[in-house]
């Protein structure tokens, strides 16, 4: 019997996220940039999706958020956040590396878990 994997939803804020960014790199690079972008984004959820725990907890436990889990996009310097439910992926945000991590995840919609 083969296990479901557990679909990746996102929160409204990393719904946001996506959109945003990809507005930025059409802007920054074009149209041609801002697909391969979101191409990559939503590629990057299906390992999680087959394995959830093959995220990093680190950026969770240096936040101090306990089961956060983060996954880079290939190619960009981003990385989706989520936490592993029962039944899905519990993506609450798609954040720049450069970004105040533990500032941006504790300040948004980022409940601990």
């Amino acid at each position: 019997m083969t296990r479901q994997r557990p679909p990746a939803r996102l929160r409204p804020l990393a719904e946001t996220d996506l959109i945003e960014r990809t507005r930025w790199y059409r802007s920054a690079g074009g149209e041609a940039l801002a697909v391969r972008f979101f191409n990559a984004a939503l590629a990057a959820l299906r390992s999680p999706e087959r394995m959830p725990g093959i995220g990093s907890p680190l950026a969770g436990e240096w936040a101090g958020i306990p089961g956060l889990r983060a996954r880079p996009v290939t190619g960009f310097p981003v990385q989706w956040y989520y936490f592993v439910a029962d039944d899905h992926l519990d993506v609450v945000r798609l954040l720049a590396d450069a970004q105040d991590l533990p500032v941006v995840l504790r300040l948004g919609d980022t409940p601990q878990h």
